[in-house]
């Protein structure tokens, strides 16, 4: 009896070492591949995407069509308000794509930094990388890893952002990959009652940024790539310490702190023994790990399910959002809120900063190419703070949205705007000190 109780705690030990090695390589080890670095999940929705050529906007397409019918399919469209709009908003995503697609469309759809950004730079990106990142996910939070990183950080993550010592992974994942795969992971987790409502809000809104790979393109656009250490950790630090803050104020100090599915599964409060427990719960999610196929195919299927709920709204909510910036002075008036401020903080082009600040709500790149010919502080700082305000409605909200985390439109924006505050507060005085 012994001998086989050893044979298959060998067998746990195996899975866990070898699943969470591959795991932490494709999502944590950036690579070089043809002059570009970034981790390999990236490499190969790049390898994919070049090797389907002309099928990709095809397959981007169906996903869309799909995700927009899926609310009416389900009979769920009209479940609560916010459903019923959002599923009519999806119904729009698809026939702008359709009218892209067939290349139908008006004049201002098909500007380059309308439709066919959305399309090309966001929803073809997104809608493989889900999917896609999905398979591999089943390394990361089926096998033990996440219960060891967990006990590991625990004394770190909770008394900062009050969340579950697992959450970690999660918040590595965003940095190194992006809010697509990092909300991938946060619901799923959600989903198997190991984060209440509140600490899963806080993960979605404090720790799922883009990439840094995608940093680097907001670094190139305000010319800051030889100063890009100093860019990529001011950073981290000030979408770190912001999140920080707003766990402690409203809406998310108040948000819900129970489980999806009633009792949940809290993570065991360490005191000793760190490595042996860490380890010990390891080998428990090791071994209740389901069949490695079994996973695999539920990861794809709920990715894909995913990409089909976010693709829509990324081209409805999206291309709003575009258009009320290009065509409309509403961010102009939103600019004059958050001017105050930048006059305060003594920002170089303070008007222009606070109209950069407040355009970062509709899509975390237009704050850069806004201020692409600012002063060097002013650049630096709005780059800082179109990063660490997180939410943007062209990609992040809708796919905060179109998780189980029930968090409402309203809240997304109020933490929008008490992060892109706050940013601005913490950014601004470490440009002066730094540059």
């Amino acid at each position: 009896m012994k001998e086989v109780k050893t044979a298959g705690s060998w067998s746990h030990s195996l899975k866990f070492l070898l699943f969470s090695a591959v795991g932490i390589f494709m999502f944590f080890i950036p690579i070089t591949v043809k002059g570009k670095s970034s981790i390999p999940l990236d490499h190969l929705v790049t390898w994919v995407r070049d090797t389907a050529g002309e099928a990709v906007p095809l397959y981007a397409l169906l996903v869309i069509l799909l995700g927009a019918v899926y609310p009416f399919y389900t009979k769920t469209w009209n479940k609560d308000r916010v459903t019923t709009t959002f599923s009519l908003l999806k119904v729009v995503g698809l026939v702008a794509a359709v009218l892209l697609y067939f290349e139908w469309g008006p004049g201002w759809l098909s500007d380059p930094n309308m439709g066919p950004f959305l399309f090309e730079k966001l929803v073809i990106p997104v809608g493989l990388l889900v999917p896609i990142g999905a398979v591999f996910l089943a390394f990361i939070v089926g096998y033990g890893l996440m219960e060891f990183i967990g006990v590991l950080v625990q004394k770190i993550m909770r008394p900062i952002w009050k969340t579950p010592g697992r959450s970690a992974v999660d918040a590595v994942a965003s940095f190194v990959g992006s809010y697509s795969i990092g909300l991938l992971i946060t619901n799923r987790v959600f989903k198997e009652g190991k984060y209440t409502v509140k600490e899963a809000a806080i993960i979605a809104t404090g720790f799922s940024t883009v990439s840094a790979t995608f940093m680097i393109v907001v670094a190139n656009t305000l010319g800051l790539m030889e100063m890009w250490n100093t860019y990529f950790w001011t950073t981290l630090v000030v979408t770190f310490l912001v999140t920080a803050i707003t766990v402690r104020i409203r809406p998310l100090s108040r948000m819900d702190d129970t489980y999806s599915d009633g009792e949940g599964h809290p993570e065991e409060v360490v005191t000793e023994k760190y490595l042996q427990t860490a380890w010990r719960n390891a080998m428990d999610s090791s071994q209740n790990a389901p069949a490695f196929l079994t996973n695999i195919w539920s990861n794809l299927k709920d990715g894909f399910v995913m990409a089909m709920s976010i693709l829509p709204s990324i081209m409805s909510v999206g291309l709003i959002g575009l258009l009320l910036a290009e065509y409309t002075p509403v961010f102009d008036w939103i600019g004059y809120v958050f001017y105050p401020i930048t006059w305060a903080l003594q920002l170089p082009d303070a008007m222009l900063a606070a109209k950069a600040a407040s355009i970062g709500v509709a899509e975390m790149f237009l704050p850069a190419l806004l201020v692409a010919e600012a002063a060097l502080v002013t650049k630096f700082v709005i780059g800082v703070v179109s990063v660490a305000s997180i939410l943007f409605f062209s990609a992040s909200i809708p796919c905060v949205l179109s998780t189980d985390i029930p968090v409402s439109l309203p809240k997304l924006v109020l933490i929008w705007f008490q992060r892109t505050v706050l940013a601005l507060i913490l950014a601004t005085p470490l440009a002066y000190l730094l540059l």
